[in-house]
């Protein structure tokens, strides 16, 4: 699996905590947002960099960072078929994989710490989609991504 990870000034810490458990496991990630505090890229560069990546298929995921989480998920959701999520807790993360296949999990530097922010990652990237979840459950979540699509093309026009 092919990660992508990025952060702005306010997410730079969680994200640095991030990428030495990333460094640590041998997995194969690249940073793709700011590097260091003197140069420093606003979340919605960071987001407009990283979606259309995990889009076209570069990076299978992603985890982006900023102050709340809220920005990165905003900016990452203005691609089609991203489906990035702002997420507290692991249970958030590991259901945005399980119910919503999402493909970018967006935090908050002010709100999650680094320990905590780790934890979700690998609960992120361990857990696929309908993982976990009760046979009528993932019937309905294969119905429900056709339906999604379905509305994706409709405001996006279809690929």
């Amino acid at each position: 699996m092919k990660i992508a990870i990025g952060s702005d000034k306010s997410g730079f810490l969680v994200k640095e905590a991030v990428k030495a458990y990333l460094t640590e496991t041998g997995a194969d990630f690249e940073d793709l947002g700011t590097q260091d505090l003197d140069h420093v890229m606003p979340y919605y560069a960071v987001a407009g960099k990283v979606a259309p990546l995990v889009r076209d298929g570069s990076f299978d995921r992603a985890v982006l960072i900023c102050g709340t989480g809220a920005g990165m998920n905003i900016v990452s959701n203005k691609f089609q078929g991203v489906h990035a999520v702002a997420c507290e807790s692991l249970y958030a993360a590991k259901m945005a994989r399980a119910i919503n296949n999402a493909k970018i999990l967006c935090m908050g530097g002010w709100i999650v710490g680094p320990e905590m922010a780790v934890e979700m990652v690998k609960t992120f990237l361990a857990t696929e989609w309908c993982q976990d979840l009760e046979d009528w459950r993932k019937e309905n979540m294969k119905k429900f991504a056709v339906q999604v699509k379905a509305i994706e093309d409709g405001e996006f026009g279809s690929n």
